[in-house]
């Protein structure tokens, strides 16, 4: 009753928001002892471009479980954010196979059996062993704007859960689990100068890109499990064979993603339009609205200064301890959070954790960016609102943690992560996934674009970085925007709102935070006052230790009280200001509004005359050292 209820008080989106490229119509069974999914799919699937296609391309996901050989193995060590893969176990490992692939006659083409005709192919690297692509050629091509209708059979094993998909005892989260069509990008779509098929393999770190469609789910489980999935519930029917049907429905998404067991506890609530439904574990229960708050909070700060949230529901997804493998993911309309008994109200990962995961409905779904060539425009934006959502909401030196004395907040901690690394001008952020150097996925994906978008933030102002936001939004919605349609939307709305203040366009800044590799460091290196008359020339004299270039401001503070803020266009290895006043310089401080929140060094921001002499900033920096390495390992875990 309880999940009809929840049903009725969401109602389906009737006008498309979206092109609607590949509509799946599935219906699977879950068999709980065995974790084996028995599927039928039918795919309804649209040539997009104007071009004839010869062959069809699809990801089977569930294939990197299949064996150690896979890419994705032997890229992660078959372990993801510190979880691993029990080799010693076979039925730790899961596959997907096609059971029979088979196109439906239509106006311009005969029914035809595909089955024996898919081969296996690695786009991405060497490893013949990858299985997690697939290439399907037609032998009646399909002409351009024509529908292909395929009925496709297949039979699944989920892997014991360890990255994202799989069981642990009798929880399910069931995703990236059927054959799945890759996006056939027309020429000018992203980076495309020819139609072209973006199927890229499974890989260690990298998540997904798909097109948008209709999904008609029927989901076929035990009858005393409870069951969450991605947009409606439309109907339940009980079976004579002890087992349940539940048929749900979702509009305009890229995926579908569902949970499965005897032990959730629901709770529902709403958020305007929004029906919010969270599945939390009884041990767990206590914290329910604790995930619910954060979803609204988050619903409303999206809505504000971003964009409407198109869809009428949300479900948050508590998984057990034992499978935190699948906390900390997201879904359309569907999101896994992650807590565990007895979390502190002021340690505040299940709200950081679900305040994450929704803001990837945007750049995730709402955008549907290519996360396997682009991922810092997911993960990176998204963190970014992280943190201002965070600390808006709970305070921005204690957003996350306010324990014991101890307080850290959320975009102090994003920026710590990239800060503190032992060699930030390692890589650009822009890169395919699986080129990144090694181990520092996180750093270059979410930190470091958070930390240059919080400084894209400062430079232009709020008000004009929402004004970016939104138009990018609003313009590039259901359409797979790339980092160029990004770029124009900020140098278009910079130069409206502040001509050539930061020169012709903002490519400048881009060319160093994403493309390049740049670091910036500024320095305070000296002030001196020297008495000339009846008042005093001061010299302030700044140095760029690294090699970006950002435009600088000096706070300059004199004995009698009196400020004085100076500009420089940061470009020269050093830049003395000169300034006459009454009284000598105090003390001078680089950046005093923290506008260029990449500075990886901001102990050496300031200059006093007269410093003081305790040493309580040395233990404070070293001591947040230790609760940032403390978190960052909290966080990977969720």
């Amino acid at each position: 009753m309880l999940l009809l209820l929840f049903a009725r008080i969401a109602s389906a989106q009737t006008v498309p928001l979206s092109p609607r490229i590949a509509n799946y119509q599935i219906d699977v069974q879950l068999n709980t002892e065995t974790k084996r999914l028995e599927g039928k799919e039918t795919l309804v699937w649209e040539n997009p471009s104007n071009d004839v296609i010869r062959e069809l391309q699809f990801h089977l996901y569930l294939n990197a479980f299949r064996n150690d050989q896979s890419t994705f193995m032997r890229e992660s060590g078959g372990q993801l954010r510190g979880d691993f893969i029990d080799r010693d176990n076979p039925e730790s490992y899961g596959q997907i196979d096609i059971l029979s692939i088979k196109t439906r006659a239509g106006p311009a083409n005969a029914a035809e059996n595909l089955t024996g005709n898919y081969r296996f192919f690695q786009p991405d690297d060497a490893n013949a062993d990858d299985r997690t692509v697939i290439r399907v050629p037609l032998s009646q091509p399909l002409a351009p704007g024509q529908r292909l209708t395929l009925d496709i059979s297949f039979q699944a094993k989920l892997p014991q859960i360890f990255a994202r998909t799989g069981y642990s005892r009798d929880f399910f989260l069931v995703a990236q689990w059927f054959p799945k069509i890759g996006v056939y990008e027309p020429a000018g779509t992203r980076y495309a100068t020819v139609g072209q098929w973006n199927c890229h393999q499974f890989h260690a770190h990298s998540e997904f890109y798909a097109d948008y469609g209709v999904y008609d789910v029927a989901i076929t489980t035990p009858k005393n499990f409870r069951i969450g999935a991605t947009g409606l519930l439309k109907s339940e029917r009980q079976n004579r064979d002890g087992t349940k049907t539940l048929r749900w429905h979702a509009e305009d998404v890229v995926d579908f993603a569902w949970t499965a067991s005897p032990d959730f506890e629901i709770f529902d609530d709403r958020w305007r339009h929004v029906a919010i439904r969270a599945l939390m574990q009884p041990e767990h229960a206590s914290q329910a609205q604790r995930h619910i708050e954060a979803a609204k909070t988050a619903l409303a700060y999206f809505d504000k200064h971003v964009g409407r949230y198109p869809f009428s529901t949300l479900t948050i997804v508590d998984p057990p301890v034992w499978a935190m493998g699948a906390a900390g993911m997201e879904y359309p309309t569907f999101i896994t959070a992650g807590t565990s008994w007895g979390m502190p109200a002021t340690l505040r990962l299940p709200e950081q954790v679900t305040i994450h995961e929704f803001g990837h409905q945007y750049f995730m779904q709402l955008l549907a960016t290519n996360e396997f060539e682009e991922a810092w425009m997911d993960e990176g934006f998204n963190q970014y609102y992280e943190g201002r959502i965070m600390d808006e909401t709970y305070g921005p030196k204690s957003s996350i943690v306010d324990l014991f004395g101890y307080r850290v907040g959320n975009l102090e901690l994003s920026r710590g992560f990239y800060v503190h690394l032992d060699f930030p001008a390692i890589a650009p952020s822009f890169n395919k996934v699986w080129q990144l150097p090694e181990d520092y996925y996180g750093e270059l994906v979410y930190f470091k674009p958070a930390t240059w978008m919080r400084t894209l933030d400062g430079l232009v102002g709020r008000p004009v970085m929402d004004e970016i936001m939104r138009t990018y939004f609003e313009r590039w919605k259901f359409k797979h925007p790339n980092a160029t349609n990004f770029i124009s939307v900020v140098n278009e709305v910079v130069t409206k709102r502040h001509g050539n203040r930061f020169g012709p366009n903002m490519n400048w800044f881009f060319d160093q935070v994403l493309y390049g590799n740049q670091v910036c460091d500024y320095e305070l290196h000296s002030v001196t006052s020297v008495r000339q008359g009846s008042g005093y020339q001061s010299g302030i004299t700044v140095y760029r230790k690294g090699d970006a270039q950002l435009p600088v401001e000096v706070l300059v503070h004199f004995e009698d009280g009196k400020e004085q803020l100076l500009h420089w266009d940061g470009k020269a290895r050093f830049h003395t200001f000169t300034v006459m006043q009454q009284t000598r310089v105090e003390w001078a401080r680089i950046d005093p509004q923290q506008k260029i929140y990449i500075d990886i060094n901001l102990n050496n921001n300031s200059f006093a005359v007269h410093p003081s002499r305790s040493p309580a900033a040395k233990y404070a920096a070293k001591l947040m050292f230790w609760v940032q390495n403390w978190m960052q390992w909290l966080v990977w875990l969720a």
